[in-house]
């Protein structure tokens, strides 16, 4: 027997129909994100700043609408149902992108107009799909059989990736079309979002036809059905079945989350959807913390799944720069020579999923044994690992672009170590976290914890988008700047001042003139850019780890 077969042997065949369900829907939105800022920026004919913003601000967004996913499945519509409609509306969002993708050569206004309808109902679909899927899993197991939940959550996770290695191999195959002399073939970036609605709605037709066969509990009761169906047997002992939020409470949530919305937005200067993200992350925290029927020790349980949330803000804000900042670097500044085959910039990215799919199992081995062994970390120590990881991986990939200057590029094998770690990094905090969320969660917040959850993820994706757009200035500007005869070096450093025609040009082709900045400092390089993430999750990482043996006591016994 090999060691995949023995450990899906231990888990029941539901985790196989989550599994295969989440992968075809993470083939539809990996793939669609690895041609998304450079559809942005050749066919749209956006700058590279603005197309971070947008990146971002998708990102976060669709992990804010689980928040409102969470909310109508736990008290309305049931997982199953909000998978479905999520299904739907996401390949409906990718036939939407098909369609801007084919008209902009003609009306470039519309298909702008298209892009953003498309993001929307993407970021609806997602909303409703991804908290419900991930609440299922955790019920497929009974109360004694928690402590696998951490395997199942990383072979769960191995499903995501499989669907992100294959969307992000297909997707750039026939969508980033590159010739030998670097000539990107434009109209093809709607067959690969073709591509990611095809695998959509094959995602949502498994989950329709296996669901009542496989997605129950041990006793064979359906799992995530209509709300009003659940039954006192769902439920620890003593535990309420029933949010309670009050109409008092349920205003002063709304109250504050224009005031802290405010806030963000006029003394922070972060954009409008941005805001949003931040203040609905702080406004649900905060209400769920209302309910009078908690007890100390739910209490307790989500304050650690709240405080673990944030510190992992800052991985997400690192990590997903591999759509934008770590695509544009790929796409103008690398030699991507890969055992003689000049790869696709967006598929640079293929690796951090096939590297998933690699080491998935032996990383949920590798927690089994040392679970056996009585020497498994808790959940908030793995995920202090994975910041202190990431942090190492930016590290590694900052001093080998110290020396490039303005035309030197970088190995390909650079960034194929740089996703390398991040992967084990990946594997120590997301489906962790996943699987603390399922082991913390009073059952009647299940969706809306989870949605809690992804809020962090939004606000990686919000912090992912500003600091993308702060990427100083790559090869390509600098040679598109000396063919209209400037020197960009000088004007960032301030030697010269440019005239009206040379800035005009420099606005006409999406360069900058001046360096950008963060927290008070001034970014002139890529090695300054690509230390600003070892420094935030290196911190993060060490604090958190600090913590630990305060959330362990706080978790009252679950590790």
């Amino acid at each position: 027997m090999t060691e995949q077969q023995a450990v899906k042997q231990n888990h029941p065949k539901g985790l196989w129909v989550l599994f295969g369900t989440e992968m075809w829907e993470r083939f539809n939105f990996y793939g669609m994100r690895t041609l998304l800022t450079l559809f942005i920026v050749n066919a749209l004919m956006m700058s590279k700043e603005h197309s971070s913003i947008i990146y971002g601000g998708f990102l976060g967004l669709c992990y804010l609408t689980p928040m409102l996913g969470g909310f109508i499945s736990d008290r309305f519509l049931g997982n199953r149902n909000c998978i479905l409609l999520g299904g739907l509306l996401m390949a409906c969002g990718q036939l939407l992108l098909f369609t801007s993708a084919s008209i902009f050569s003609t009306n470039l206004e519309l298909a702008r107009t298209l892009l953003y309808i498309a993001l929307g109902v993407i970021i609806f679909g997602n909303g409703f799909f991804k908290p419900n899927i991930s609440s299922m899993v955790s019920s497929l197991y009974p109360k004694e059989e928690r402590s696998k939940l951490d395997t199942a959550f990383t072979i769960f996770y191995m499903g995501i990736n499989v669907g992100a290695f294959l969307g992000q191999f297909i997707c750039p195959i026939v969508g980033d079309v590159v010739d030998k002399a670097g000539n990107r073939d434009v109209f093809a970036f709607k067959w690969g979002f073709l591509a990611a609605a095809i695998a959509m709605l094959l995602g949502t037709i498994t989950f329709f036809f296996l669901k009542d066969k496989y997605v129950k509990t041990p006793e064979g009761r359906p799992i995530g059905g209509l709300p009003s169906k659940n039954v006192a047997s769902d439920y620890e002992e003593g535990e309420s079945q029933k949010a309670n939020f009050t109409n008092t409470s349920l205003g002063i949530a709304v109250i504050a989350f224009a005031g802290l919305a405010l806030v963000f937005f006029y003394v922070f200067g972060q954009n409008v959807i941005y805001s949003i993200i931040y203040g609905s992350g702080l406004t649900l925290a905060g209400l769920i913390l209302s309910d009078k029927s908690l007890t100390k020790v739910e209490t307790d349980r989500i304050l650690v799944i709240y405080i673990v949330s944030f510190f992992i803000i800052f991985f997400w804000a690192a990590f997903e720069q591999a759509g934008s900042s770590l695509t544009f670097i790929a796409d103008n500044q690398t030699d991507r020579n890969f055992f003689g085959w000049n790869m696709p910039p967006s598929m640079v990215q293929i690796f951090n999923g096939l590297f998933v799919v690699m080491f998935a199992v032996p990383f949920s081995l590798l927690w089994d044994k040392l679970r056996a062994r009585g020497k498994e970390p808790i959940s908030p120590m793995k995920q202090a690992f994975g910041l202190g990881l990431i942090a190492l991986s930016y590290f590694i990939i900052a001093f080998n672009v110290k020396d490039l200057g303005n035309s030197g590029l970088l190995a390909v094998k650079w960034l194929v170590l740089l996703y390398l770690i991040q992967t084990f990094g990946e594997l120590c905090l997301s489906p962790i976290g996943l699987s603390l969320v399922g082991k913390l969660a009073p059952k009647r917040f299940g969706s809306l914890l989870f949605g809690v959850f992804f809020l962090s993820n939004a606000s990686g994706y919000a912090l992912a988008g500003t600091l993308g757009s702060i990427l100083p200035a790559t090869g390509e500007q600098f040679k598109k700047a000396q063919e209209g005869g400037i020197d960009l070096q000088a004007i960032l450093d301030k030697k010269i001042i440019p005239t009206a025609e040379q800035v005009k040009y420099l606005v006409d082709n999406k360069i900058s003139d001046h360096y950008p900045k963060f927290a008070g400092f001034t970014l002139h390089n890529l090695f300054e850019f690509f230390m600003v993430f070892v420094v935030l999750c290196g911190i993060a990482a060490v604090l958190l780890f600090a913590l630990t043996p305060k959330l362990k006591k706080m978790m009252h016994g679950i590790r």
